[in-house]
């Protein structure tokens, strides 16, 4: 029986010593590429300006004397309009500028927004622009492969994997799907579906939360104790693939800043009330900077 009992705790060793090595390795291909998609071309950490429409012209350029203010250097004084009306926006050139719209050449141009899909987007040398919709207003982001952002980032920062904070949760839908109020930092409160919840032990305690559906994965907006001390103070995102046999994983040890985290021309969505939980998840993405 000893020598049973011996055997037993040695094999359950080895296998969590087999298990724990492959799940760790795991969790470094995921910083990995969290960190790679954010430094990329296209990444948060190159948005460098958000500009709100208003009715009509709205001129752009390098010169300050521009709607919207470009990087010095970036690109001519006057590179042309926004026109906007009733949530159309026309982009027109000024004579002599070359200007790329979804990569090909274009004097004039209707963008849709983000909102839409995929958004048409405006280059030029380093530079991108296209439309985005916050509840009835509508705004230019700009994105610069230049942005100080991206310049001065000193990388990301994790707590240590661990398995503990990597748990199953009961997925229980809602039908039909319930509409849930999203605050964003904007001060505005956007009303969007959630398919269900999620309900899970940790630490011996049971919490819940609700997700909202992006794309065909479930997106989770947390708040928990460390937030605003060791973690992000709006709190952190997750997303997880849709339920399977009506089970969810939650891994915090992938929880990851917003883009806010980055840059301050983002317009993240906040944790709902009931997203606010009463625990510590030491897991995953720490605080980025002060």
């Amino acid at each position: 029986m000893i020598y049973s009992g011996l055997y037993t705790f040695s094999l359950s060793f080895l296998l969590l010593q087999m298990s724990t090595p492959s799940y760790q390795a795991e969790i470094e291909r995921w910083r990995q590429e969290r960190e790679t998609r954010l430094k990329a071309d296209a990444g948060w950490l190159t948005v460098a300006g958000l500009f709100w429409l208003k009715e009509g012209k709205n001129s752009v350029g390098t010169d300050k004397s521009n709607d919207i203010v470009l990087p010095a250097g970036s690109a001519p004084a006057s590179v042309g309009a926004f026109e906007f009306h009733e949530g159309e926006t026309l982009f027109h050139t000024a004579a002599g500028v070359e200007v790329q719209v979804n990569g090909k050449q274009a004097t004039s141009a209707r963008l849709k927004p983000g909102t839409s899909g995929s958004p048409d987007v405006v280059q030029l040398n380093d530079l991108t622009m296209f439309v985005i919709q916050r509840g009835k207003r509508f705004a230019i982001r700009l994105k610069d492969k230049n942005s100080p952002m991206r310049k001065a980032f000193t990388g990301l920062k994790f707590f240590p994997p661990d398995e503990r904070y990597r748990v199953r949760a009961k997925f229980v839908p809602y039908n039909p799907p319930k509409m849930i109020p999203i605050p964003n930092i904007l001060g505005e409160t956007e009303e969007q579906a959630s398919p269900g919840y999620v309900e899970f032990m940790l630490n011996g305690h049971e919490y819940r939360l609700d997700p909202v559906t992006e794309g065909d994965a479930l997106f989770f907006i947390f708040k928990d104790l460390t937030s605003g001390k060791e973690t992000y103070p709006p709190g952190r995102f997750l997303n997880t693939p849709m339920p399977k046999d009506g089970e969810v994983t939650l891994d915090f040890n992938k929880a990851y800043n917003p883009p806010c985290a980055f840059t301050p021309f983002a317009t993240c969505p906040l944790p709902p009330k009931q997203n606010q939980l009463a625990v510590r998840i030491e897991a995953g993405e720490l605080r980025y900077g002060h």
